[in-house]
């Protein structure tokens, strides 16, 4: 199966929200990257999976546009046309696009989507700019808004959100890369941590469709407690398959133990290893570079405490608390079991 096989079968797979909204999503994200400076606007559309390297058409694996599906979702669910919310969903995916950029040379990545990031083809200086220039275009696309016939007030509500938004996931991306290799962060550190650099865009893209949506603060506030539920969901589950996970359906490397990340299964292991097994982990994390049987020991080790078991049953309690968090919200029976779809696609999604 080739790769671009392999993504069309994961679509299929996905909830359906994803395959309603895909078309207008991916529309609308080409539209916001359709001029410019040629080389760095082609670079990033090669990010985005609609050209090769040298700027031709091409088809590859593209990324599952969650945000901004959430972003529509929750505008409509919400009683609003999803199309108002457009461009709040361009940008957000434009905003998540512009981190994984940046998160690829901070990890030394050069593997994402199956093809090679855009630091390892262009260099680590002209990624930087191209990243830098796609949160530039995320902002831009905001202006959108007034276009659709939202009123400046919601407007400027909406951009608040959404800059207070990656603020803070660029807080949490600072803090997961000062915990590498510390063998003294706890859970609530690790939580604390997701909540930032996952939880916030995930969080702020059912904030703002329903901000775009609604009037009712009981209505947003629900949905925005819903969204930071789900972003737990979500890196809870990224960091079980940065350890257990499949290069072939992930499409990024496998190698969270290797580079001394402090995903959540390090953490559990940390904390509940005992005797040797606690001393081992120890003395491996204080090492500059991990071989093969230091992989091994760390496994092992996981597997005694039940690490993957422990990380299951965590996600599991946040998306049912996702599923609370919209219980008192009057939604449509079909958007109801979407959620209730969504949240199980969360909990055990291989890529």
């Amino acid at each position: 199966m080739t790769n671009v096989d392999t993504v069309e079968s994961q679509s299929a797979d996905m909830p359906g929200m994803f395959r309603r909204y895909r078309p207008s999503i991916i529309r609308g994200l080409r539209q916001g990257l359709a001029s410019g400076h040629p080389q760095v606007y082609d670079i990033l559309r090669y990010y985005m999976g609609w050209v090769d390297v040298d700027g031709n058409p091409c088809v590859s694996p593209e990324g599952k546009a969650l945000r901004p599906t959430l972003c529509l979702f929750a505008c409509e669910a919400a009683g609003g046309a999803p199309g108002m919310a457009m461009p709040a969903a361009v940008a957000l995916e434009f905003i998540h696009n512009f981190s994984l950029i940046h998160d690829d040379i901070q990890d030394g990545d050069a593997t994402r989507h199956h093809r090679p990031t855009v630091w390892a083809v262009w260099g680590v200086a002209k990624a930087l700019v191209a990243g830098n220039v796609l949160r530039a275009v995320a902002d831009m696309s905001l202006s959108g808004l007034l276009d659709k016939g939202l009123d400046p007030d919601r407007t400027l509500m909406v951009t608040e959100v959404l800059t207070e938004a990656y603020l803070e996931m660029i807080e949490g991306q600072y803090l997961d890369i000062s915990f590498e290799g510390r063998p003294d962060i706890g859970m609530s550190e690790y939580l604390a941590m997701i909540s930032r650099k996952t939880g916030a865009l995930i969080r702020c893209s059912l904030n703002l469709g329903a901000v775009i949506a609604s009037h009712d603060s009981r209505t947003i506030e629900s949905f925005r407690e819903c969204g930071r539920s789900l972003g737990y969901v979500f890196q809870i589950r990224d960091d079980v398959m940065g350890v257990w996970g499949d290069l072939e359906l992930t499409g990024k490397p496998v190698g969270d133990i290797q580079r001394k990340k402090n995903s959540l299964p390090v953490v559990h292991a940390m904390s509940q290893a005992k005797g040797q097994d606690k001393d081992a982990l120890v003395g491996i994390y204080e090492k500059q570079h991990l071989t093969d049987d230091d992989v091994a020991t760390v496994l092992d080790v996981m597997e005694r405490v039940d690490t993957r078991g422990f990380a299951s049953r965590l996600a599991a309690e946040h998306g049912e608390q996702a599923l609370e968090a919209l219980s008192g919200v009057e939604l449509a029976p079909e958007a109801r079991r979407e959620v209730e779809d969504l949240v199980d696609f969360l909990l055990v999604r291989d890529h």
